[in-house]
């Protein structure tokens, strides 16, 4: 835990700091800083954001959920990103719904393996299944792949998925969804999840309790690893703050989403 407080205060610090969070003139950039899973959706809205406002510097940062959490509280960012809900002593910040996410068990595409119940990924991730032939599929052991504590994802899945359960030591823990995906699409025995967002030609995701990972199926809720995107704030969000939120809320936001691979909310 003291580690964790400590990289905390330090992502605060580099955010803080960064010359990259300065604009030529003196004057601050409208900073957001956390969830790696909102971060590549953040950088395309943002970059549509400015192509309408030249004067109006955007920088995203990374660092995970928690650390975005943290980065807001302590005024080193105005806009957290967080891809879980908040918790605790974190429920002070106000949090805005900008998008809805599915999140996607993935396997190598050679994988014969399609479709688990969602028991099957808990006994996985709990280290009680090792092998793939007793789940229909090859008779090698499963790479699995996981987040790191603190990661939105990490705690949507623990929540979504495990329960109370954890996720076993021999996993491969990895800083970002891209890394995980990266690591799946290259090891024919991996599992891992992320973003539905993210899923690409590089790994499938698998059918879960009957459900395929789609849009269509979060919408009429047959698919149910599901988590909210959220901006959060100290109070609220005022001046750019609230002018870019209201962007990502707007018609034209919210189509940006929907074609960025994210369920809008409206």
């Amino acid at each position: 835990m003291k580690h964790r407080r400590t990289a905390l205060l330090l992502f605060a610090l580099v955010v803080a700091f960064s010359p990259a969070c300065r604009r030529p003139g003196g004057g601050s950039e409208l900073i957001l800083a956390g969830s790696t899973s909102i971060q590549p959706f953040a950088d395309k809205w943002a970059e549509v954001f400015m192509q309408s406002h030249p004067d109006f510097g955007v920088n995203v940062q990374g660092g995970g959920s928690s650390a975005g959490i943290q980065a807001c509280k302590s005024g080193a960012c105005q806009i957290g990103m967080s891809s879980r809900e908040l918790k605790g002593d974190e429920l002070d910040l106000v949090a805005v719904v900008i998008a809805r996410d599915g999140l996607a068990v993935v396997v190598h595409p050679s994988n014969p393996v399609r479709a688990l119940r969602t028991s099957d990924v808990k006994q996985i991730f709990a280290g009680d299944i090792m092998s793939w032939r007793p789940l229909g599929g090859p008779d090698k052991r499963i790479t699995v792949v996981t987040r790191e504590e603190g990661s939105g994802t990490r705690g949507a899945f623990q929540e979504l998925v495990m329960g109370k359960t954890r996720i076993f030591r021999g996993a491969i823990t990895e800083d970002s969804n891209g890394t995980v995906r990266e690591i799946v699409a290259n090891d024919p025995c991996a599992v891992g999840f992320i973003s539905l967002g993210l899923v690409n030609e590089q790994v499938r995701a698998l059918d879960l309790d009957g459900a395929a990972a789609t849009d269509e199926n979060i919408g009429n809720g047959r698919y149910k690893l599901v988590r909210p995107f959220l901006f959060v704030s100290r109070g609220e969000p005022a001046g750019r703050a609230r002018e870019f939120i209201d962007f990502v809320l707007s018609a034209a936001g919210q189509e940006l989403v929907r074609k960025e691979g994210l369920l809008p909310v409206r």
